[in-house]
This record gives C-alpha cells, structure tokens and sequence, in this order.
C-alpha cells in the first residue's frame, strides 16, 4: 500500500494546486492521501466535487507552535474541517501569519530590501503570506541569486527572517485538533535539530496535552533514522505516520511512501484505511 499523509498544495505553500496534487498522486499509485497545507484547510475544501477514483483522501492540516521556544509543526489528520473552533482558531492563525509577515518585511526593508511586503504579498495571491514567498520576491528582485541563498542569508533558522513568537503553544493546537474529532501527529520530529534528551521531553508533553502519533518517515529518510524514530514511536506508544512532505515537483522527492516503511510500528492510517485497499 502506498500512502502519503503529508502534502501541501497552492493553498499554503505549495507548488500544485489541490487537483493538480490529486492528479500527481494517482500518477505515482498513492492509495490514501492527506492534504495538510499550513494553517489552512482551503485545499482539502476544493477538492470537494472532482473524481477521486480509487484515491482515498483524508482531510488534514499542518499546525505551526512554540515549545520551549522552539518552533514545532504538529499535523491534524481526519479533521471535520468545519468545526466551528478550528474555524475560529485558523482565523486567528491567519491573522497571526499576517503580522508574521510584516515584522519578516520591515526587517528586511532596514537591510535595504525595498518593497517586500507589498511583493511577498502579490506572489501569495490571496493566501497567508510565508517566508518561501519572501523568497521568491528576494530572488526575482535580484537581491539573492537563489532560494536556498534566500533563506540562507535571511529566511532560514537564526535568521533575520525567523519570527516565530506569535504561534500558539503545542498544548493548544493539540486541542484544537482533538476538538475537530482529527489525531494529532508530530510532524518531522527530527527538523528541529533536539538533542535526544530534550526531543524525548517533547515528545513526553505531547503525549499528555493528547498527542497521538509521530511522523516516523518524512520524505527519504536515512536507515538510522528510521529506526531511532520507530523505537521513540514504541517507547511513547504512538501510532506512526508517513509522508512525503510534497511541496512541489522534484528530481528528489516524489509524492508516496511504502506503508511497510513504519514496520512494526501501529500505522495511524488504519483509522481511515478502507478494508478494500490492498496491503
């Protein structure tokens, strides 16, 4: 079975647009597809009347915190995306990617980058403002030569670019999740670059706030890894999850993962799995 429980589309920060991404998914032979764009459940919506085929899709979404002052991304999957409190809480998370954007934008205008605001915000489209549209307007400006070096130079962790004080805190999106009847999965726990001691301190709070599962393979991971997250995954008692984290097409990345990938760990797919699929 091939599943991919973590994707993103044009509504947040992705490169294909919802139908394009259930298109690309059918081509690769996925199975079972989440859409978990950041902060935002647009894209699951339009997805609403188009011929899915025998493409099971999942609504989902990919939830930006603060633990310990770190930022960490938690997905929701299987949510009711019309939840009156997510509804009111993503409002309030827009918002809050807003003035995100325009704290990235008045420090990059005192480097000497003019106009990042009102350019980031034309390349969005209508859609929250991110750091890779930043990017895009730094590079089409010809202020960096690269996206990589836009996010090296300002973008990036550390950087001038990194604000991340307004996000909400692990507890609270965990709830928010829950009250939209979704699971609450730790996305790429490795990312956030954790010492094992303070990653298992983590992980131990998510547990209690109603954390229930850990993204155990997150695009390619390498064999050690694999196997360190599958032991946290039986150490905590989670169920596992696997995704590709798809933004957009690449010569390195394509959208499906294995299921036999999380073996032996409890697969949080089989909530939604239909009993036709084959293994």
């Amino acid at each position: 079975m091939i599943v991919d429980l973590h994707t993103h589309t044009t509504a947040s920060d992705g490169g294909l647009s919802p139908q394009e991404l259930v298109s690309r998914a059918q081509q690769c032979g996925v199975q079972l597809l989440a859409v978990t764009d950041h902060d935002t459940v647009d894209g699951f919506r339009a997805l609403a009347d188009i011929d899915k085929g025998e493409l099971e899709i999942i609504a989902g979404i990919e939830l930006s915190c603060t633990w310990s002052g770190v930022n960490i991304h938690v997905l929701g999957l299987g949510i009711d995306v019309s939840c009156p409190r997510l509804q009111l809480e993503l409002a309030d998370q827009r918002n809050a990617r807003g003035e995100r954007a325009r704290i990235i934008a008045e420090r990059l205008e005192k480097l000497g980058f003019e106009g990042c605001y009102e350019g980031a915000a034309n390349l969005a489209e209508g859609r929250a403002i991110g750091r890779p549209d930043f990017a895009r307007y730094l590079l089409g400006a010809g202020y960096v030569d690269s996206m990589a070096a836009a996010f090296d130079k300002y973008l990036g962790a550390g950087k001038v670019g990194d604000v991340k004080a307004m996000w909400p805190s692990l507890e609270s999106v965990v709830a928010w999740i829950k009250s939209a009847g979704g699971v609450a999965v730790m996305a790429h726990p490795l990312h956030y670059k954790l010492t094992n001691a303070k990653l298992r301190r983590m992980l131990a709070e998510f547990k209690e706030v109603g954390g229930e599962g850990i993204e155990v393979c997150n695009g390619r991971p390498s064999a050690s890894d694999l196997n360190y997250l599958k032991q946290l995954c039986k150490d905590f008692e989670f169920e596992a999850s696997a995704g590709s984290d798809f933004h957009q097409p690449s010569n390195w990345l394509e959208l499906g993962c294995d299921a036999k990938v999380i073996e032996p760990c409890q697969p949080v797919w089989a909530r939604w799995q239909r009993t036709e699929l084959p293994a």
